[in-house]
């Protein structure tokens, strides 16, 4: 029990990105319970995380990975370098090994998956906030089985625009290629995938977290 005369430390402030308002304010709410935790703001796009932040100098920026604007994964990123004292947590329903290493790189602290229990989520804030890396442990595992991705930069875009469907022909045209060229790397992208298919290779990628991006 603290008595009068004790000082409470400052509160850990919290920055929450997520574009599913209710999962936003579920977390919230949440975190709210913790004494040590406040939350100063929320947002619903990648894009309006590091404006948010700017105006509100939080200790930890809590971000998902797929959301409008920008990918989480980018705004950590951009945060990073606008707002270096910001600690990212990745908290998302995507557990993909592909996610966890581009998140490392751009800088995040750690990476857990929104099912992760109240009481461990505060503790990773708080682990993240005190200097320390916290990640999914399973995650971590699926990620050094998975390795990098073996697509190479101009195979995954090419992966990533058949994902909305249409012909070779069609992709040609959005990606300014011919339709050798097209032909060519969706033959590259299946074999290295192990797919049987164009459908089962974008399946495959996007399982491992190889497609995210523009």
């Amino acid at each position: 029990m603290s008595g009068p005369g004790d000082e409470q430390p400052n509160p850990i402030r919290l920055l929450l990105a997520d574009d599913q308002a209710l999962v936003r304010g579920a977390l919230a709410a949440l975190l709210e319970l913790e004494e040590d935790l406040t939350v100063v703001a929320e947002v619903g796009r990648g894009d309006e995380v590091v404006p948010e932040a700017r105006r509100t100098t939080p200790d930890v920026a809590l971000l998902d990975v797929e959301m409008p604007g920008l990918d989480g994964i980018a705004a950590a990123a951009a945060l990073r370098t606008a707002l270096p004292t910001c600690r990212v947590l990745m908290v998302t329903t995507f557990g993909r090994p592909g996610y966890l290493r581009r998140a490392m790189e751009a800088g995040a602290s750690g990476f857990v998956v929104k099912d992760t229990p109240a009481r461990q989520l505060a503790d990773a804030v708080r682990r993240v906030h005190a200097g320390l890396r916290v990640v999914d442990p399973t995650l971590a595992a699926e990620t050094l089985a998975a390795g990098v991705s073996p697509l190479t930069e101009r195979e995954t875009e090419v992966l990533r625009t058949a994902r909305s469907g249409g012909t070779v022909a069609d992709l040609a045209g959005v990606l300014h290629l011919s339709e050798g060229t097209i032909r060519n790397h969706l033959s590259a992208a299946i074999g290295k995938t192990g797919a049987r298919n164009r459908a089962e290779a974008i399946r495959i990628a996007e399982q491992n977290g190889w497609l995210l991006g523009e």
